[in-house]
């Protein structure tokens, strides 16, 4: 069973400010920075595919995770220290061991060896070609992040240091594809590809409605993508399944960033809004995101981010939605599977924990209330891919 103490942690990140001894316009957190490394993972991976090197997709997954959940455990100790203790084998040992023994209870609920996988990816070198990939990741989007901070930050002391660093960190992997097209004079598209989906950080979920912390569509794709990739680990998902439920969370809300987030109460008031929508989402993948994807990608990435919620599997490039849960046949990785249930459902729970966070801060007001409730009723009683979810909304209530 997922432990809420695992879900309190992710959602943490929420809470964790970036930058913050630096002039900001806008908020940088935690889970924002680490939402957009996994994409931009996904975008270097699927580069290094085209070049025919062989990707081990849940390990690029579980070692991100397990980055993730390091990085927040850590969170007080400044980057620039950070990094040093890290380049101290016995300093980064004791780090690591003292990291482990905080996930240890809150991994060893769930059925799946994870703690395993945590333990030896701790006491490893980082230097698989999944742990250059988000090596990689995590400097492109902190060079991201820092371009917004440089721009007010130029006074500052040690301000060009800190940006000679950033770029220097980038080219240690310049031998990865699309890290060497992103730092050409020809890396365009993949620039433009990385900005776009960063974007998502700066559009607020529950606008209208008075909330801690404050959230973004970025940070709760994480958030989705970890929840349903681990509820795919329990019941015992096939490679394949367990990387398009993580991978389907974390992409099924990017066309918002073409549409903007249009609340469920209003779809589901204004009689066939909820289909117009869906029209004008694809046509804004296909018309602004397509010309920044290699046309190799487009076919994966749609298939990715339409009917989200809906069972599905392709064969042939012939995608079939499955109205119920996916069973036999339907689970092999031949079938290229997704769980859109359980990706609605973790959806929709990550909105609950957001909801219930805030009531239990204090910030509660009534539409927040109401709209917890109506979240709670609707969807923990639903059992979705054999997997009961009352005991994950019950941890929040």
């Amino acid at each position: 069973m997922i432990s809420k103490g695992l879900m309190e942690l992710i959602f943490s990140a929420s809470s964790i400010e970036r930058w913050n001894d630096h002039p900001r316009t806008a908020q940088f957190t935690e889970i924002d920075k680490q939402a957009h490394k996994a994409m931009i993972a996904y975008f270097i991976a699927r580069a290094e595919e085209d070049r025919g090197r062989a990707v081990d997709w849940n390990r690029l997954i579980a070692n991100g995770a397990f980055s993730f959940l390091h990085r927040v455990l850590v969170t007080d100790i400044k980057p620039p220290v950070f990094h040093r203790l890290m380049q101290d084998r016995a300093q980064q040992r004791q780090l690591n061991d003292w990291v482990y023994a905080q996930l240890e209870p809150l991994l060893s609920p769930l059925d799946y060896p994870l703690c395993e996988q945590c333990r030896a990816y701790l006491g490893s070198e980082p230097d698989s070609l999944e742990d250059r990939i988000l090596g990689a990741a995590h400097y492109i989007a902190t060079r991201w992040e820092f371009g917004f901070i440089y721009y007010w930050s130029k006074p500052l002391y040690g301000i060009e240091k800190t940006r000679e660093e950033i770029m220097g960190e980038i080219e240690k992997y310049r031998d990865l594809a699309a890290v060497s097209d992103i730092l050409s004079s020809e890396g365009g598209a993949f620039n433009d590809l990385i900005s776009l989906v960063g974007q998502l950080q700066f559009q607020k979920r529950w606008a209208q409605i008075q909330r801690l912390p404050p959230t973004s569509v970025l940070g709760h794709l994480l958030v989705v993508a970890l929840l349903s990739w681990l509820i795919s680990l329990e019941i015992g998902a096939g490679a394949r399944r367990r990387r398009n439920d993580f991978y389907g969370g974390l992409f099924h809300d990017l066309p918002e960033v073409l549409t903007r987030d249009i609340i469920s109460p209003v779809k589901r008031s204004v009689k066939g809004l909820d289909e117009l929508v869906k029209k004008l989402e694809r046509r804004g993948v296909e018309e602004n995101l397509f010309p920044l994807l290699p046309p190799a990608w487009r076919d994966d990435v749609l298939y990715m981010v339409m009917d989200e919620f809906e069972n599905r599997v392709r064969t042939n490039g012939c995608v079939r939605i499955i109205g119920r849960d996916l069973a036999g046949a339907e689970g092999r990785d031949e079938m290229d599977p997704v769980d859109g249930r359980v990706i609605e459902v973790c959806d929709k729970l990550s909105a609950y924990i957001e909801a219930r966070e805030s009531i239990r801060i204090g910030v509660r007001p009534a539409a927040l209330e109401e709209a917890s409730m109506r979240l709670y009723d609707s969807f923990a009683s639903r059992r979705v891919a054999g997997y009961e979810v009352k005991a994950l909304f019950d941890s929040f209530k």
